[in-house]
């Protein structure tokens, strides 16, 4: 029985996150490490006895076996698979609005942008409307609308991609000391940078005026979607 049941081809009852822990994965798997074994060389030289001998030839250092199998042991084919990124649906282009199902924002109208290298979807919300900052997001997790922002000649600069994205990896080391004293209280946070929030602005500020080119845009993506009791996603136009 499948932990995530779909809803609908390709969205499921769960997201991500839900069945990472319902599968215990955040407990980390075992890791059993096996004690190295010293590489052995597949000859040696060997010291041959005898009054007509007192050479050295070189033998193997295993023999070989005596019996061999009668038959052909199978083995498994390489694989010839090379991982490339999802192809983009056919109902997702520039400018069109899509609505978040899992996540932080799930249930949010957002912008699409583009498609990164990874597969992933570029979108905002824009942040100035619905709160919705630049994110990245599977297209397994949206659901496409008719609704369609006019971008014009917009594009997204080329600095926003994958690795922009990317946490930093240095993280502060706290002594047992330093956590008795701070008696529970909540580390700072990090101040946003500034170089993204700019490019926050430079997106939101060509997009906001492409919304508010059309009466009742940014109602529209403002406003949460969901289901009511008896509505089932398959069954609805959007």
């Amino acid at each position: 029985m499948a932990r995530s049941k779909e809803l609908v081809p390709g969205v499921g009852r769960l997201s991500r996150s839900q069945v990472y822990a319902a599968r215990g994965l955040h407990k980390g798997l075992k890791k059993s490490e096996k004690p190295t074994v010293p590489e052995v060389a597949p000859t040696k030289e060997v010291q041959v006895g005898g009054a007509k001998n007192g050479e050295k030839r070189t033998v193997p250092t295993q023999k070989a076996p005596r019996f061999y199998p009668a038959e052909d042991v199978r083995l498994p084919k390489k694989s010839h698979k090379h991982p490339t990124s999802a192809s983009l649906r056919s109902s997702i282009t520039p400018g069109t609005v899509l609505i978040l199902l899992a996540g932080r924002f799930r249930g949010k109208r957002v912008v699409f942008l583009k498609q990164l290298e990874s597969g992933l979807l570029l979108v905002t919300g824009p942040y100035k409307v619905n709160g919705v900052p630049l994110r990245r997001v599977n297209q397994a997790y949206v659901i496409a609308t008719s609704t369609k922002v006019e971008l014009g000649e917009f594009k997204v600069e080329d600095k926003i991609n994958d690795a922009y994205f990317a946490k930093s990896g240095a993280k502060g080391k706290t002594s047992a000391e330093e956590e008795f004293f701070s008696e529970g209280k909540p580390k700072a946070k990090e101040a946003f940078p500034e170089s993204k929030a700019a490019d926050q602005k430079s997106v939101d500020s060509a997009i906001v005026a492409a919304v508010k080119k059309t009466e009742y845009l940014p109602k529209y993506l403002k406003a949460s979607w969901g289901l009511s009791k008896g509505q089932f996603p398959h069954q609805i136009n959007f």
